[in-house]
């Protein structure tokens, strides 16, 4: 039976890292006490409090003239605010906002990009004790339908370029309670519309009654990815950043000297707490860069403001390998992380070979938040396994369950990702906003919460991803996990990016089917297909090769860009195919 928690630390520890056969010294620890239960009985106080209010927490408690966020604009030109500027222009927005009738326990959505003026719209929202409700940019008309409306949304503060989106339609009906603030500087293009730097220059500079609204309160309401059905909706409280702010510390290893990008979208969970709640929380300078990912802007970058914490997708690191354009010279990269999706070992080769760094695979859900890592604190850091996500960062327990039992299965099998709600000070979700819907994701007991994936747990705690748990492919009574069969795939020279799915089979039950997008300069050829297929039976097991090898342009993908499996179950096997 391996169940495992964060590890007891009284004490430093050596700092481990792999980078090829080097083993690197100790960044400086982040401030605060050595002992990790301490420090996670710390920020469970600060958070859980009755009395918490968020915008103390995450600004005017911090020193003013403490830089808050560095922005870079679509042409590269940098803007920094500090936390007393924070402080002054959500004040102003935030009586903007009560002027349109927001108060205490509102939904405020924004659709903005990366930008000084979303993050005073999330802290002026805050300040109200209202709910702020993240929309990702590229979301068409009827996924914003669905938030505005899951959530209640009165008030929606958008960028002019993604103006349209709102335009009432067959996909967005009409609220003609719903209020419409423009950002910028122009005037509206609708009549009803208001524009935000109007109502917070009409607006009063004098600071707002307190409202706290307790660790209990509600602090985000947002909806699930939609990967394995329709989204739900989640409603965070302010204990929730309790983990986050353990997660930037423990997890991602930020401290006081680190220049730190997450490179993560704040429409979604990852980058809405990793880019901008948790390290506003802890008082850390925070990098956001607006616009869409690009490998040349993503390397300017990270040698311009010599970042030397940089976490993101893998779908960023593998367009980053993938790249023709050069590494830059002089770059100041010390930790590197992912998360959002299984890291697959091509990404940590190529990474070590080229900046001398392994990438840290993390794991987490919208529900829970972080809750496994490959950790940068020098006092839980350890050799990276390939493959896996890591350990139990503080504050959380985890084990993998049995498949037919809710029992902890044997080190080393397959089984059901599974949280100790009990034994996990952090976890905070218990229900999706529509009650009942969150039934299937705990055991009846209520003591074990379901991540919904299935892994194995070696004998160290390391934990090693295999699938959700519908993606799991059964042939002939062997239960496969594709991530392993896709990892061989993406060590091909050839390949960018890979999934494979379960196809029935009148012998087997299943069958492998692989779906593969190359490099732009490489045929899907027959001759191909028997070397990916060869590769999978030389490096995984000979029964488990790709019956099918399916070359795609692209992969379908959410907004988010998670991949869509259950589309490439579902569709009709494209006429590009070759199989063996």
């Amino acid at each position: 039976m391996i169940s495992l928690s964060y590890p007891a630390v009284t004490g430093s520890h050596p700092f481990l890292i792999h980078r090829g056969a080097s083993v690197s010294a100790p960044p400086s620890p982040p401030a605060g006490p050595t002992n990790v239960d301490s420090r996670i009985e710390q920020l469970r106080s600060r958070f859980c409090d009755p009395d918490a209010e968020v915008a103390a927490l995450l600004c005017d408690d911090h020193p003013a003239d403490g830089v808050a966020l560095t922005t870079v604009d679509p042409n590269g030109r940098s803007t920094d605010l500090t936390y007393g500027q924070v402080r002054e222009r959500s004040i102003r927005c935030a009586r903007a906002l009560e002027g349109l009738g927001v108060g205490r326990g509102d939904r405020v959505a924004s659709l903005m990009d990366k930008s000084p003026d979303l993050v005073v719209l999330m802290v002026a929202v805050w300040r109200l004790g209202a709910v702020y409700v993240p929309l990702f940019t590229a979301f068409a008309p009827q996924a914003i339908a669905l938030r505005l409306e899951g959530s209640d949304v009165r008030v929606i503060v958008v960028d002019p370029r993604q103006r349209t989106k709102l335009v009432p339609g067959d996909d967005l009906p009409d609220d003609p309670d719903r209020r419409i603030v423009v950002t910028g500087d122009e005037p509206p293009a609708h009549d009803d519309d208001l524009l935000l730097t109007r109502l917070e220059a009409r607006a009063s500079s004098e600071p707002l009654p307190r409202v706290a609204v307790g660790g209990s309160g509600a602090l985000v309401h947002m909806f699930t990815s939609g990967t394995t059905g329709k989204p739900k909706g989640v409603v965070h409280p302010v204990a929730y950043l309790a983990g986050w702010q353990g997660y930037l510390e423990f997890g991602l290893g930020v401290t006081a000297e680190s220049v730190y990008w997450c490179a993560a979208d704040p429409g979604w969970a990852y980058g809405l707490y990793s880019a901008i709640a948790a390290p506003l929380a802890a008082g850390r300078s925070t990098l956001l860069v607006s616009g869409g990912f690009s490998v040349e802007r993503t390397w300017r970058v990270l040698a311009e403001h010599q970042v030397t914490d940089f976490t993101a997708a893998p779908t960023v690191y593998r367009g980053l390998r993938s790249s023709s354009v050069p590494v830059p010279g002089g770059l100041a990269l010390q930790r590197l992380s992912s998360a959002g999706e299984p890291l697959t070992p091509e990404v940590n080769e190529w990474a070590e070979a080229a900046l001398g760094l392994p990438v840290h695979d993390h794991f987490g859900q919208t529900e829970v938040g972080m809750v496994l890592a490959n950790c940068h604190h020098p006092a839980l850091a350890r050799l990276i396994k390939p493959g896996s996500m890591g350990r139990a960062i503080p504050g959380w327990q985890l084990t993998v369950l049995a498949e037919d039992d809710d029992a902890p299965a044997a080190a080393g099998a397959l089984g059901r990702v599974a949280v100790d709600v009990a034994a996990s000070p952090m976890m905070t979700f218990t229900e999706y906003q529509t009650t009942g819907q969150a039934a299937s994701k705990f055991t009846a007991d209520r003591r074990w919460y379901l991540t919904g994936d299935s892994s194995r747990v070696d004998d160290e705690g390391y934990f090693f991803f295999s699938s959700r748990d519908d993606d799991v492919i059964i042939m002939a009574g062997y239960r496969i996990g594709p991530f392993e069969i896709e990892s061989v795939l993406a060590q091909h020279p050839a390949v960018v990016e890979c999934v494979v799915v379960a196809a029935p089979d009148e012998v087997r039950g299943e069958v492998i089917e692989a779906h593969v997008v190359l490099r732009d300069d490489t045929p899907g050829t027959p001759e191909l297909v028997t070397e990916l297929q060869q590769l999978v039976k030389t490096r995984y097991a000979a029964h488990a090769y790709p019956r099918a090898v399916h070359f795609h342009d692209r992969l379908p993908k959410t907004p988010s860009g998670k991949l869509q499996r259950y589309l490439l179950r579902d569709r009709a096997r494209p006429s590009t195919a070759a199989s063996s």
